[in-house]
């Protein structure tokens, strides 16, 4: 009877320890690694939409931006919440904009922006052209007309050290703008 009692707490004790080293593990993942984080609004339509969670990078792991990445930044003088913008341009590249047709041009190239909701014609302030420095980046929503993103010259070109990392699996679904619906078949990888 004695012998069974050791084995019930030995069990138990173990039992114990495996949930506390899994506990453990996953807030050092989610604390290190990765992080789940939420859509706020309607600048990244179509690709994204308000309430969608996304699991992003941390910047720790990566932090080598390139144009089309889609990254969750924090800029506190900009705005309090993190937003959710795709990469343009990077540390070294041009970026002009010609609003009465709507093109981005980076390093005299027009974009080929099949992911945009509608064309560039808001400008916020920047001036154009503008090259990015080193150890930065251009963003933009991709719902263009109802982004506040780099063009605005409060937030302008973002230093590498405000983003928090790179979105790279849509984890769940927000509603869909205009049906409310959630679209389960949108959950993988960001593209």
């Amino acid at each position: 009877m004695q012998e069974k009692k050791r084995t019930g707490g030995k069990e138990l004790y173990e039992w114990v320890q495996a949930l506390v080293g899994s506990v453990l593990l996953v807030v050092l993942v989610f604390t290190f690694v990765v992080r789940l984080i939420g859509v706020d609004g309607h600048s990244m339509v179509p690709t994204l939409q308000h309430g969608d969670r996304l699991l992003v990078l941390n910047s720790l792991w990566y932090d080598d931006y390139q144009y089309g990445d889609i990254v969750v930044l924090r800029k506190e003088s900009f705005m309090e919440e993190p937003i959710v913008k795709r990469v343009i341009a990077t540390g070294g590249q041009t970026v002009d904009i010609d609003f009465d047709e709507g093109v981005v041009y980076v390093d005299g190239v027009a974009l080929d922006e099949d992911y945009i909701n509608d064309y560039t014609y808001l400008e916020e302030g920047t001036e154009f052209p503008l090259t990015v420095p080193q150890g930065s980046v251009f963003v933009m929503g991709d719902n263009r007309n109802h982004s506040s993103d780099s063009r605005d010259s409060r937030l302008g070109t973002v230093d590498n050290r405000y983003v928090i990392g790179k979105a790279v699996f849509l984890a769940f679904p927000g509603a869909e703008k205009g049906t409310g619906e959630k679209s389960f078949d949108r959950i993988g990888v960001i593209k």
